[in-house]
C-alpha cells in the first residue's frame, strides 16, 4: 500500500483562526481524502505554533498566562477544523513536552556539526513576523511591509546563529536537480532570486524572552520560534506511546510528500528548513507548495476596513461542503483568490443544488416511475456523449490532484454533470416512455444515473457529505467521511453502477442557498 503525507502550516496562535488558515487546511484535507480514495495509507498533519514573543505579548495583553492563551486558541482551531469536516490524523503542538525533546536533540546535532555559533545581532525586528527585516524592506517610519500598522523594533543583543550561508551551494543544487521541489513555478522563481543574492546566517535564539524552549547550551536564551516550529512537522510523526527521539519520529512517515503553506512563509520552508535538515543529515521533504493570498470583494482583508471574514460564521451559515467547494473550485491553488458573497451563492447553487442535486432528483423520479425503482439495464445507444465524457474522467481527475490543480479536479466532474443536465432535455426520456421505446429509455436513465454517480465519487474529497447523500440515494451503503469506497479503479471509472440495484426515493442532497447573508467580521 502506497503512503501519502501532507502537512498544513503549524498555525500561529496569536489569534483565532482566520479564513486564510481555513483555506489551506481545506485544500490539504482534499488532497488527503483523494489519496485515501486511491487506496493509499494517508497522514494529514496540522497543528499550532505556540512559542515566541508575539504569543507572550498577546497573553500579557489579555491578562492570562501564555499556556492558558495557547490552550484556548488550540481549542478554537480544532473546533473550526471539525466544523469544516477536516479529517486530520495528527495535531502537532509546539508546547508539547515531547516536541521539546525533538527540538533539543535536533539542536544538538546541528551544534555538533559546527553550524551554530554566538554572534551579536543588530537589526530591525518585526514581532508580528517574528523576523528581522532588511532596512530596504521597511516602509517609511520603520513600519513592516506585511504589518504596515506596526513599527519594527531595533535589536542589539548576542544571539546564536545558524550557518545558512554554508548551505547555499547545496540548496542551489537542490533547486536545480529537483525543479518541482518548490511549486508553483512563480514561487520557485522567488526562492531562486532570493538565494542567488547570497544567503546570510540567521539568528536562532532570543534574549530576554522566557516563552520558548531554552537554548541547550545557554539557558539565558530561548530557541527562535521558527527553528522550533518547523520541527513540529517531525514531532507529529511520533506514535502516541512512543519514546520521543528523532530516530523514532522519522522512521516511518518522513520525509513527508508535501508541505502545503501560504506564500508569506515560503522562505522559512523552502530555504531555512532544507538547510537545517541538511545540517542534521535528515532527508528533505519531497515538495513544498505555496498558495496565494485571499481577498474579499477585490480588497485586502484588514480590521481597519472591517472586511475580515469570520470562518466560524461562514460555516455556520452555509455548511462545510459549500465552503470547501467554492474555495477549492473557484480559486486556483497557487494564485491569489477572492471571496465575493454573491458569486459564492451563485456558484454553489448552480453547481451543487442545480447541476448535481437537481440532476439526481429528476433522474430518480423517472427511474421510480418507469424502471420499478431499480438501476435499469445499460443497453446500447448510438449517441453516447456521457460515456465518452466519463470514460477517462477518473484518470484526468487523478492527474489534476497530482499537479495540485484542485480547481480542475472540481471542474472536470462538474462538466460531466452539466452535460448530463443538457442531455436529459435533449433525450426527453418522458417522451421515450410515451412512445414505448423502453430500451432507449432505460439506456438514457442508466447513463444519467452513472453520470451523477461518477461526478459525486470524484468530487467526494471536496464535498464528502453531499457525495455521501448522492451515493446513498443511488443504493450504496457508503459514508465518504467514515469509510469511502477506495476501489478507485472501479468507482473512478465509467460503468460502475450495478444494474438492478434499488435506488432511494429522491430527496434534496444540497439545500439551495436563499437570500444572501451579510458576512460578519
Amino acid at each position: 500500500m502506497a503512503r501519502f503525507s501532507v502537512t498544513t502550516p503549524l498555525y500561529y496562535v496569536n489569534a483565532r483562526p482566520h479564513i486564510g488558515s481555513a483555506y489551506t487546511t481545506m485544500a490539504a484535507d482534499a488532497l488527503a481524502r483523494f489519496a485515501r480514495l486511491r487506496g493509499d495509507q494517508v497522514l494529514l498533519v496540522t497543528g499550532t505554533d505556540e512559542h515566541g514573543q508575539k504569543i507572550q505579548r498577546t497573553a500579557q495583553e489579555r491578562g492570562v498566562a501564555p499556556q492558558v492563551h495557547c490552550d484556548e486558541m488550540v481549542r478554537e482551531f480544532q473546533a473550526l477544523w471539525e466544523k469544516l469536516n477536516i479529517r486530520w490524523q495528527r495535531f502537532s503542538r509546539t508546547t508539547d513536552p515531547r516536541h521539546g525533546v525533538i527540538v533539543r536533540e535536533f539542536f544538538q546535532k546541528v551544534w555538533e556539526r559546527g553550524d551554530i555559533y554566538l554572534h551579536q545581532q543588530q537589526g530591525w525586528y518585526c514581532v508580528a513576523c517574528e523576523e528581522f527585516k532588511d532596512e530596504r524592506e521597511l516602509l517609511p517610519g520603520q513600519f513592516c511591509p506585511l504589518h504596515p500598522h506596526l513599527q519594527v523594533e531595533w535589536r542589539d543583543e548576542p544571539n546564536y546563529f545558524f550557518r545558512l550561508s554554508r548551505y547555499q551551494a547545496q540548496l542551489e543544487d537542490l533547486y536545480q536537480s529537483q525543479p518541482d521541489f518548490i511549486q508553483p513555478e512563480t514561487r520557485r522563481n522567488e526562492v531562486l532570486k532570493f538565494v542567488s543574492q547570497g544567503l546570510a546566517d540567521f539568528s536562532i535564539s532570543r534574549l530576554h524572552l522566557d516563552w520558548g524552549f531554552p537554548v541547550p547550551v545557554d539557558p539565558n536564551q530561548v530557541i527562535y520560534v521558527w527553528f522550533d516550529a518547523l520541527l513540529g512537522y517531525v514531532t507529529a510523526l511520533l506514535e502516541v506511546e512512543e519514546e520521543p527521539s528523532l530516530a523514532q519520529a522519522v522512521k516511518t512517515w518522513w520525509p513527508v510528500d508535501v508541505h502545503l503553506i501560504g506564500k508569506d512563509i515560503l522562505r522559512f520552508h523552502a530555504v531555512y528548513w532544507p538547510a537545517m535538515l541538511l545540517s542534521a543529515e535528515l532527508p528533505l521533504p519531497k515538495r513544498i507548495f505555496a498558495h496565494g493570498f485571499l481577498t474579499k470583494d477585490g480588497q485586502k482583508m484588514s480590521k481597519s476596513l472591517g472586511n475580515i471574514i469570520d470562518p466560524f460564521y461562514l460555516v455556520a451559515e452555509y455548511g462545510s461542503d459549500a465552503l470547501r467547494y467554492y474555495f477549492l473550485k473557484e480559486i486556483e491553488l497557487g494564485k491569489d483568490g477572492d471571496f465575493n458573497e454573491e458569486r459564492f451563492i451563485q456558484t454553489v447553487n448552480a453547481d451543487l443544488a442545480n447541476d448535481l442535486g437537481n440532476l439526481l432528483n429528476r433522474t430518480l423520479k423517472l427511474v421510480h416511475k418507469y424502471c420499478d425503482g431499480k438501476v435499469p439495464p445499460v443497453n446500447v445507444l448510438p449517441d453516447d456523449p456521457l460515456r465518452l465524457l466519463g470514460q477517462d474522467l477518473g484518470a484526468q481527475v487523478a492527474e489534476a490532484y497530482q499537479h495540485f490543480a484542485l480547481h480542475r479536479a472540481c471542474g472536470l466532474p462538474l462538466a460531466l454533470a452539466q452535460r448530463a443536465n443538457k442531455w436529459i432535455d435533449e433525450q426527453a426520456p418522458w417522451q421515450l416512455a410515451k412512445t414505448g421505446a423502453q430500451a432507449d429509455l432505460e439506456a438514457v436513465l442508466y447513463r444519467l444515473l452513472e453520470a451523477v454517480r461518477l461526478a459525486a465519487y470524484l468530487l467526494s474529497p471536496v464535498i464528502p457529505q453531499t457525495s455521501t447523500r448522492i451515493y446513498q440515494q443511488l443504493g450504496y451503503e457508503v459514508d465518504f467521511d467514515q469509510d469511502p469506497p477506495s476501489d478507485y479503479d472501479r468507482h473512478g471509472r465509467w460503468g460502475a453502477l450495478p444494474v438492478g440495484q434499488p435506488v432511494a426515493q429522491p430527496e434534496p442532497v444540497f439545500a439551495r442557498i436563499g437570500i444572501p447573508k451579510v458576512i460578519k467580521s
